[in-house]
Order: structure tokens, then C-alpha cells, then sequence
């Protein structure tokens, strides 16, 4: 069988390198209007989020929202929503990308517990459609659709 990567390179998927954290997180990074920082790659978070913390950092526009987050053992958190923000995750990009803000602090909580580093946000499985993405967990390469 040919390599994955020379098939997905034909199809026009772009190939963004993670690691593996410690706590077996899949750690990417990415640039919000601009501005790099480290996340979560997680399938199973319905929406990509940045915390409170980091609104400034990425100049967001927090607008209010009516959405109560879950996840990670917490339910019902405050949330505000950033509109119109450019990502990049190597060189797939987004213009028009939406952001869910929110408390992060018990995921960096747990994460230095372990002794691993806090992260800005979660890339999640709107992005993942998006770029109708494919990940090989073995080689530690998301590939994303241009």
C-alpha cells in the first residue's frame, strides 16, 4: 500500500505535526489571529475554545452567549463566543472561524497536577469536519483538507 502521507499530499490535505503530552493529550499548535499557542487536539469536544485567560492574548471580541458548557467533569460553565477569527494549524487555514470562551482553569488544573504544561485552548470537532480531518495517531500527523 502506498504511504498515507504521498496519497492525502495528492488529495491536497496539509499535514500539521502533534505531540503526545504526558497525560496522553494530543498537543498542537496553532495560530489565532496571529498569535501561537498551545491546545488540545480533541475529537471529542464539540467546539474549539480558548479560556478567559487568553482573550487578549488572541484578540478576541467576546460576545455574550447563552450556552452553558460541559466537560471534563464540570457542567453548566458561563461561556461567551469570539466571531470572524483567522486559525492556522500549520499551513491549512480559516478565515472565518468561531471560538466558545470559557473557564479552562480545571483542565490546566489537572494538567499540572501531572506535570504537564496548561494550554491556551481545545482545538475540537468543528474544525476536525471542517477540514474533514484525518488523524494518524501512530506517525502524530493531523491532516486537514485545504
Amino acid at each position: 500500500m502506498k504511504n498515507l502521507h504521498d496519497i492525502l499530499k495528492k488529495e491536497n490535505y496539509r499535514k500539521v505535526k502533534f505531540k503526545i503530552t504526558k497525560t496522553q493529550h494530543l498537543l498542537i499548535k496553532a495560530k489565532i489571529n496571529g498569535v501561537t499557542g498551545n491546545f488540545i487536539l480533541d475529537t471529542g469536544a464539540s467546539n474549539s475554545c480558548v479560556g478567559f485567560e487568553s482573550v487578549d492574548l488572541f484578540l478576541l471580541e467576546a460576545k455574550k452567549s447563552k450556552t452553558k458548557a460541559a466537560g471534563a467533569g464540570a457542567t453548566g460553565m458561563f461561556t461567551q463566543l469570539a466571531l470572524k477569527n483567522q486559525l492556522q494549524l500549520g499551513s491549512w487555514k480559516d478565515s472565518d472561524f468561531e471560538l466558545v470562551i470559557f473557564d479552562l482553569s480545571h483542565v490546566n488544573e489537572a494538567l499540572t497536577q501531572y506535570k504537564a504544561k496548561p494550554v491556551h485552548g481545545i482545538i475540537g470537532a468543528d474544525i476536525l469536519m471542517k477540514g474533514k480531518a484525518i488523524v494518524d495517531y501512530y506517525n502524530h500527523y493531523l491532516y486537514l483538507l485545504k
